[in-house]
């Protein structure tokens, strides 16, 4: 499949917009070995805990979030990232209102 936003120059704050008591979500980017997926979260909303087999990093682009690793928590902000090791427990609670672009490698 073609990937329609590929060769762009893309704001990736306008890629995606909130929504009232929401996740929204938009993968840019989907293949074998990883992908790249942009979130906005309204206030109040998160991620329940669950693990993943690969690294995951969160760049944050918008607002505030609180994540938890492994029962540590970790405030982060716009312009900030935060990587959750492979197979440890984590989960996202908004501060703000927040967006941000998730990569996942699978290696």
């Amino acid at each position: 499949m073609e990937n329609k936003l590929a060769g762009q120059a893309l704001n990736v704050l306008e890629l995606i917009g909130y929504q009232e008591g929401a996740v929204v979500s938009r993968t840019v980017a989907d293949k074998p070995v990883g992908t790249v997926t942009v979130f906005a979260f309204d206030e109040g909303q998160g991620l329940s805990e669950h693990t993943a087999p690969y690294d995951a990093i969160v760049h944050i682009i918008d607002g505030e979030v609180d994540v938890t690793i492994s029962g540590n928590v970790v405030r982060a902000k716009a312009g900030e990232m935060v990587i959750m090791p492979a197979n440890q427990p984590h989960s996202l609670k908004s501060v703000t209102k927040f967006k941000m672009i998730l990569i996942m490698i699978r290696a």
